[in-house]
């Protein structure tokens, strides 16, 4: 004889429900029942989970309501939220859990540390797992660690919606160790956050297996690691590139297109995205460009990308402009040709500043165009804060000099060189700034096809199944 239902108290907080629109369980988990009683009754869950499409085969295992009342209200919340009974059967192991105990709990803890009650259900389609955690024991101790990593408080739904995974990591483990790893190569800190906002699969990453062997091939090949921390806190994504299968192939795909074994740091230094390219068909795209329209040789190319190596990604139209600029106004092919491949940072010049500048040149310094040829930089600076006001000093003081001696140079310096004996031999180039864009004096930073900031159409980042 089957005894009287036990009714379970009323929920344990007496604040209003996160989720006033579900309905608390009014439904018990059943009755007390001897084996035969729970033999039946399991059998009457499963044909109603049958009944509505959940294949019950993986819940063996599983204790189950001894109602289907129960059992229906946790199907229906469930499809409340947004998932479908596909979902369910995608994980069933969530039929276990609790509407009351598990559920809301959880459901109320996600939408409190920022993520938006519309997403909850693609939340939990995306990490189902959550539902069987506990709040306080396995939740609030990885939001502390996140905080602690000084991820901004309004950043952590959007990192968790990004990496759900993250709620299931131990902390002692994996998020520790890759943590540990990336402040002993030399990452600051206080980029940590802002690595974890950006990029939060880095956490879930082997140290052994994963990060440590891509750092010390890069360190191998002569990029140091203060600079390599510097890349990595740019751009924290640069760790999912796969070793194997991408940077080792791509570096390859340099050295045998003629970039020198020394010129590999700068190289990656300059546009670290170059290493998760699909580098070997932009490379012959952007040969054959180059001698197609400039007839610029697989030598002049090389020399080219050692020095820009962003022109891999650069727009064909965009390359275009500048270079017909230049051509209109009285250079030769081969002049432009030679300009490109001393200064490469012209094709990545705005035409209306370009056009700027050469005016000036030719009305106002009156020199011979044979000079931009050999110092075709004067083009990177900027007309109004340094090629003009430099070029009046000189005409005031009647000094005669290169565009490089008076261009390629600090403030400080140029005015030690106006007020010098004599007039020094220039450094002729510009300079490059590792760790990142190559930044021109006079300019913001090359303009790239793809936005740096994002993942490209033709980025591949290859990430990684990240293991527990």
């Amino acid at each position: 004889m089957c005894l009287p239902e036990v009714q379970f108290a009323k929920p344990f907080s007496t604040q209003p429900s996160k989720f006033p629109e579900y309905e608390m369980p009014t439904v018990t988990w059943g009755v007390i029942q001897g084996r035969k009683e729970k033999l039946v009754s399991r059998v009457i869950v499963c044909d109603y989970l049958k009944s509505v499409g959940i294949v019950p085969d993986e819940l063996e295992d599983l204790e189950l309501p001894s109602t289907v009342e129960v059992m229906r209200e946790r199907v229906e919340f469930l499809q409340k939220i947004g998932l479908t009974i596909d979902d369910m059967n995608e994980y069933p192991l969530m039929l276990g859990c609790s509407v009351r105990k598990n559920m809301i709990p959880v459901l109320a803890y996600l939408e409190k540390i920022g993520i938006s009650k519309p997403k909850l259900g693609e939340f939990v389609k995306s990490y189902p797992q959550c539902l069987n955690a506990s709040v306080v024991v396995d939740l609030v101790p990885v939001i502390k660690f996140l905080r602690g990593l000084d991820v901004e408080k309004q950043d952590i739904g959007y990192v968790l919606t990004k990496y759900p995974e993250l709620l299931g990591f131990k902390l002692e483990g994996t998020m520790s160790t890759s943590v540990a790893y990336l402040f002993s190569i030399g990452v600051n800190p206080r980029d940590i956050g802002p690595m974890v906002t950006q990029y939060p699969y880095f956490l879930g990453m082997r140290v052994g297996t994963t990060i440590k062997p891509l750092v010390d091939y890069l360190v191998s090949l002569g990029l140091p690691k203060k600079i390599l921390a510097r890349m990595l806190e740019k751009r924290p994504y640069l760790l999912g590139y796969d070793l194997q299968n991408t940077v080792k192939p791509n570096v390859d795909c340099l050295t045998s297109f003629g970039i020198k074994p020394e010129a590999l740091p700068s190289v990656i230094a300059q546009y670290p995205q170059i290493l998760g390219l699909p580098l070997k068909a932009k490379l012959s795209s952007q040969q054959y460009f180059f001698n197609l329209k400039l007839k610029i040789d697989p030598d002049g190319f090389a020399c080219v990308i050692q020095r820009m190596p962003q022109i891999v990604s650069l727009n064909q139209r965009q390359i275009m402009k500048p270079v017909e600029f230049l051509l209109g106004r009285g250079f030769s092919t081969s002049d432009v040709a030679r300009m490109v491949v001393k200064c490469p940072q012209l094709v990545s010049q705005q035409v209306g500043l370009m056009k700027n500048s050469f005016y000036f040149f030719k009305s106002e310094m009156a020199r011979p165009m044979k000079e931009l040829v050999e110092f075709p930089d004067y083009f990177t600076y900027s007309l109004e804060s340094r090629i003009k006001p430099r070029h009046q000093r000189l005409h005031s003081k009647g000094i005669k000099c290169s565009l490089a001696w008076f261009l390629n140079c600090s403030d400080q310096r140029f005015e030690e060189r106006l007020y010098g004996d004599s007039i020094e031999a220039e450094s002729v180039g510009p300079s490059f700034v590792m760790g990142g864009k190559l930044e021109l004096p006079g300019t913001g930073g090359v303009v790239e096809e793809e936005d740096d900031e994002g993942d490209s159409d033709d980025e591949v980042l290859y990430r990684r199944t990240v293991s527990l």
